[in-house]
This record gives structure tokens, sequence and C-alpha cells, in this order.
């Protein structure tokens, strides 16, 4: 009789029911992250890239400090990628684990291997660069005038960019909240449908883009010294080379 991947069923039970755990535990760090990241564009709505950039700075206390960035981003986000990723691997059962052409899964991967990389060294890596004609952009300089920047100079990247990494996010996190309800709160039997998920997805998309469209139509006020060096960032990336 051929071995169980971990040991006999009880033991992959075990172990797929801690990952499963870990996973839920992680999301709402996650979710707290994208409420403070996503408020500053939100909020350009009714206030441009002056609030924006002034939510974003106030964000950043809590997601870019010493400690918040590596407890309360990093690890969770590295914990719940891993737990999926590890459930995936060790439980080979035909019921479990999701297909992986579902919506949740779909959403997940394309965030992951796609958009949030390239986000992550567009924003936060490359203006970092020393080098010339970067000069290391300050994290105080990279604000909504950057975002600006990269909407005019580079405008379909940028949209796709950043509209596909907020609609694999939310479409994440919908679904993914729908799980860990059913998980823990079946007894309240509210379950949404599919097309229900996607309603509610779409409707935290929207103020989100409308706030990017909103800052797209500002006039850029920033140096044209600075500006030049937010280009050298973007186009840091293979991306915005092409």
């Amino acid at each position: 009789m051929p071995a169980e991947p971990l040991g006999d069923g009880s033991k992959l039970r075990q172990t797929v029911a801690v990952l499963t755990t870990v996973a839920h535990i992680s999301a709402p760090f996650l979710t707290v992250f994208l409420v403070v990241h996503l408020s500053a564009p939100t909020l350009a709505n009714v206030g441009g890239s002056s609030l924006s950039s002034n939510v974003m700075l106030l964000g950043r206390e809590y997601y870019q400090t010493a400690f918040g960035e590596r407890y309360l981003l990093f690890i969770p986000l590295a914990a719940h990628v891993a737990s999926n990723i590890t459930k995936r691997i060790i439980n080979t059962r035909s019921a479990s684990p999701r297909k992986i052409t579902s919506t949740l899964s779909l959403a997940a991967y394309s965030t992951l291997l796609i958009f949030l990389p390239i986000h992550f060294y567009t924003h936060r890596v490359f203006p970092a660069n020393p080098s010339p004609p970067i000069f290391a952009v300050g994290p105080s300089e990279v604000d909504y005038e950057f975002v600006k920047t990269g909407l005019a100079r580079f405008p379909w990247r940028s949209w796709v960019l950043y509209g596909g990494l907020i609609a694999s996010v939310m479409i994440h996190a919908v679904e993914g909240a729908q799980i860990i309800q059913a998980s823990h709160f079946a007894s309240r039997k509210f379950r949404m449908r599919p097309r229900t998920r996607k309603i509610v997805a779409g409707a935290a998309v929207v103020p989100i883009l409308a706030g990017l469209w909103t800052l797209s139509k500002e006039p850029l006020m920033v140096f044209a010294s600075l500006a030049e060096r937010y280009k050298a960032a973007f186009t840091r990336s293979w991306v915005y080379r092409f």
C-alpha cells in the first residue's frame, strides 16, 4: 500500500489544519495594510494628490517602520503565501486543495507573480537606488507626485499595472473572506453567491481607480529635476522600457 505524503491520513489532516489556521490568522494583518495603503488613492476623490500624499505618509507610520514593516506586513505576507503554497504541495487528494483555476487562486497568483513584484520594485526598490540619475529618491519624495508622473509618462502601462494589481487583490480578498467566514462562522449561514462576490470586489475597486483618475487629471507639481529622477526609477523596470 503506498505511503501517505506525510505518514498517515491523520497527520496530513492535522498539518493541513495548522496551515489553514496560519493562512486565516495572517489575513487580517494584510487586510489592515490594504485599508491603510489604499485609503490614500481613494481619498484623492475628495482632496486630490495633496490629501493622498498626506494620508500615505501617515500610513507609512504603520507599515514602513522597522517594527511595522517586518511584523505587521512582511511576516504575515510570507506566512500567508507559504502556508497556502505548502498546503497545495502536500495535500494531493482530489477533494482539496481547490483548483488552481479557481477565482481565488488566479487572483492570488497573478498578484504574487506579476503585479506585486513589479509594484514593489518600481515604487520601493528602484527609487532608493543611489546611482545616477536616480540619486536615491527619499521616502518623503516618493509621494503621489511619483504616481502622477508614472500616469503621465507611462499612461497605459501604469493603468494596466495599477488596475490589475487592485483588481486581483480585491477579488482575492473578497473570495478569501468568504472562505474564512464559512470556516469560522458557518452557523450564521451568510454566503455570497459568485456574482455577488464579484460585485462587492468591483465596488471596492471603483473608488480606488476613480481616485487614480482624479490624480491623472492634475498637473504635475514637481521640479523637472525630480521628475527626471522619477522617470529614471520607473525605467529601471523592464516594463517601462519597451
